[in-house]
């Protein structure tokens, strides 16, 4: 192993994170008939049909992380008096990239933007996904709008998708957001919009609603450590961990109605759709195993809720090991993939979420499944045939199951570069740390601060699997990603 002498520069991990996009099947980089493309592109979308509403006049924004800069949705909500009616407003990227297109066949080969610590790698090209198709502060836009009807119970009780021109009328981050929804200060640009905070916590109470019915529903609560590189001055300075919040919630829950309203609407008009589903885990029994060896039980056949109430228990009980629980069971559960639905066909449903019906349509500027959803509404809208057969739709859910798995290698890759960054000029220090697994290819242990995962090679005789330790870094490798301890006393 390589022992660094200096901190790592970020450049170092430019370059490991070019060349891992390349080994796993990514394009890094846009070629000259994307920027061709480009070059005759100079405005947003315009407002081309008569029927498209005009909602510029709502307290709409979008709440996302500090840096974002590419926007895909806004939100607002109205009180309907015992109800709730949500709107989720999304990009039209569609609007400006036409299937078949340069810019659309590089979206399409790599069907997501990557976001790692050697950079970020955009599905769509900066001028668009930051600039021209992005909800921007400030900006009108035109967007698909999800709307929602929600009961005091959190039941979507019907859903409608229409194009809609809107306006951005605050970019917020999710830190601040949620820390004003647990009480802290109210962030400024929410008190700068008049009605915008008793809107915000119509929201945020909306979508606890909708939550809680979920979890009811075995909705699983899951919380896995992948922290984020702080780079300062072009060197790794730390690792952040980025917490769920009220805020964070908030969109994931109006997030999850909104796809599933989206996928209703295509099967209401006799149209395939191309879901997202996680299906009910293969390997069950690994599950029962885990539960049994915290001294739990689980029924013999997958449940979900029974499976929550589990994962619910021991994060009270055991809070600093319930990430790597929650990771293992993610393990077990089996990845997430996309297949094609057709109208009316049983619905194979997402079983950590809970819902029957699930597609992605909420970001179409970061990923590809979203616009190929995009063209499907604006066909069901047009009352045309559908914008892909049913032969496309299953290509491209292999395809973009296939590329999705490659993004994320890149992505965790970077994580073990960045982390092995962090720790170079560490050497011989030691540390507290975890047991996370613990095999026949080798004991690994989490350390708690930073919050980074390595192999133990040497001492671990007689450690399972939550045991707690001191140890010794003995060496890291930045272009591999490998970080090594060895069991200390002290």
């Amino acid at each position: 192993m390589q022992r660094e002498d200096a901190a790592c520069h970020r450049d170092v991990l430019v370059g490991i994170a070019h060349q891992a996009m390349i080994d796993k099947g990514l394009e890094p980089d846009f070629g000259k008939p994307v920027e061709a493309q480009l070059e005759a592109l100079s405005a947003p979308a315009k407002a081309d049909e008569p029927a498209i509403r005009d909602l510029r006049d709502r307290l709409w924004c979008s709440i996302d992380n500090d840096d974002s800069r590419d926007l895909d949705q806004l939100t607002v909500a109205e009180d309907l008096g015992g109800r709730v009616r949500l709107l989720v407003a999304v990009a039209d990227v569609d609007a400006l990239v036409k299937k078949g297109s340069p810019v659309d066949a590089h979206a399409q080969k790599n069907t997501t933007s990557v976001y790692t610590a050697g950079g970020i790698f955009p599905m769509l090209p900066e001028k668009l996904s930051t600039n021209l198709t992005s909800l921007n502060e400030g900006e009108e836009r035109v967007a698909l709008v999800v709307e929602m009807t929600v009961g005091s119970g959190g039941t979507v009780q019907k859903g409608e998708v229409y194009r809609a021109l809107v306006h951005n009328k605050a970019q917020l981050a999710y830190d601040a957001v949620g820390a004003w929804l647990e009480g802290g200060a109210t962030p400024p640009k929410v008190e700068k919009v008049k009605g915008l905070g008793e809107n915000l916590k119509l929201q945020d109470r909306t979508a606890d609603a909708m939550r809680a019915l979920r979890h009811e529903n075995g909705a699983l609560d899951l919380e896995t450590i992948e922290a984020r590189a702080v780079i300062v001055d072009g060197s790794v300075v730390d690792l952040r961990q980025e917490r769920r919040n009220n805020a964070r919630m908030l969109i994931e829950d109006c997030m999850i109605g909104a796809n599933g309203v989206t996928a209703r609407f295509l099967a209401g008009r006799g149209l395939p759709s191309l879901r997202r589903v996680v299906r009910s885990p293969e390997r069950w029994d690994r599950i029962q195993k885990i539960a049994e060896d915290m001294g739990e039980h689980l029924p013999p056949d997958p449940d979900a809720p029974a499976l929550e109430e589990f994962l619910v228990r021991q994060r009270r009980a055991d809070p600093l090991r319930f990430p790597d629980l929650s990771l293992a069971i993610v393990k077990a559960m089996g990845a997430g993939e996309y297949v094609v639905e057709e109208a009316g066909a049983p619905s194979i449903g997402h079983f950590g979420l809970a819902v029957k019906d699930y597609t992605h349509s909420t970001a179409p500027n970061r990923r590809f499944p979203d616009l190929i959803t995009h063209r499907l509404l604006k066909s069901a809208l047009a009352g045309v045939p559908p914008a892909y057969s049913r032969e496309e739709l299953a290509a491209l859910a292999a395809h973009c199951t296939s590329q999705e798995d490659a993004a994320n290698k890149v992505e965790r890759q970077l994580r073990k570069s960045a982390a092995a960054c962090l720790l170079s000029t560490r050497i011989d220090d030691k540390f507290d740390a975890l047991v996370t697994g613990a095999g026949d290819k080798g004991t690994w242990v989490r350390i708690l601060r930073p919050p980074v995962e390595g192999k133990l090679v040497h001492g671990a005789d007689g450690l399972d699997v939550g045991d707690r330790l001191r140890v010794k870094l003995v060496g890291v490798d930045v272009e591999r990603g490998f970080i090594d301890f060895v069991r200390t006393r002290h």
